[in-house]
């Protein structure tokens, strides 16, 4: 026997036996394997190279999940358990890959500035009569509110409060007329 012919022989004993190791069968039973032998036979391989993948046992789990899930939906498309075993391999790497780029995106992403409700210390620096207007617009209806903030705490006019809230100018001055009146009622009746 040549030397390469002795080196290749080894190499194919030690991968078998490792495969053996695996749980992978050594021979293709005679009766069609149903979905449940697969996941039998080849689940745990299946978790250990999506966790070579995305270096978590929980999340490569999950991965080995989604793909018996998506063979179950797809089964009856499927021509032989070959197939079905090329179809779990490939789901499980495409799987790892969406992880992993979910991942990427996660840890890229930075949150628009997100407004403060007021704290109880800037409410305390506010005058009574600043804190009577601020309840008072809490209880307004919202349409109203937002034309009031916008006019007076926004500086626009009322083409730009109108572009803003998508109404008409002329809603824009009935509505701030309606909430400044029902303003000056909220006050009143809080006094």
């Amino acid at each position: 026997m040549k030397p390469e012919r002795s080196a290749e022989r080894s190499v194919e004993m030690t991968l078998g036996h490792l495969r053996t190791l695996d749980g992978a069968p050594n021979a293709v039973p005679d009766a069609p394997l149903t979905l449940e032998d697969l996941y039998r036979t080849h689940r745990m391989r299946l978790v250990r190279l999506a966790i070579l993948l995305v270096d978590e046992q929980a999340t490569a789990e999950d991965v080995v999940q989604e793909a018996f899930a998506g063979l179950h939906r797809n089964w009856g498309k499927l021509r032989d358990a070959a197939a079905a075993v090329g179809y779990l391999r490939t789901a499980v790497v495409n799987g790892s890959r969406s992880v992993l780029r979910r991942r990427k995106t996660a840890r890229e992403y930075n949150p628009p500035h997100q407004v403060n409700a007021r704290s109880a210390e800037s409410l305390a620096m506010l005058s009574a009569e600043h804190q009577a207007v601020v309840g008072a617009l809490s209880k307004l209806p919202p349409r109203q509110r937002e034309v009031l903030v916008l006019r007076y705490y926004g500086g626009l006019s009322e083409v730009e409060i109108a572009e803003a809230t998508g109404i008409s100018k002329g809603t824009v001055k009935s509505t701030a007329s309606r909430a400044l009146e029902a303003l000056q009622q909220v006050m009143s009746a809080s006094r």
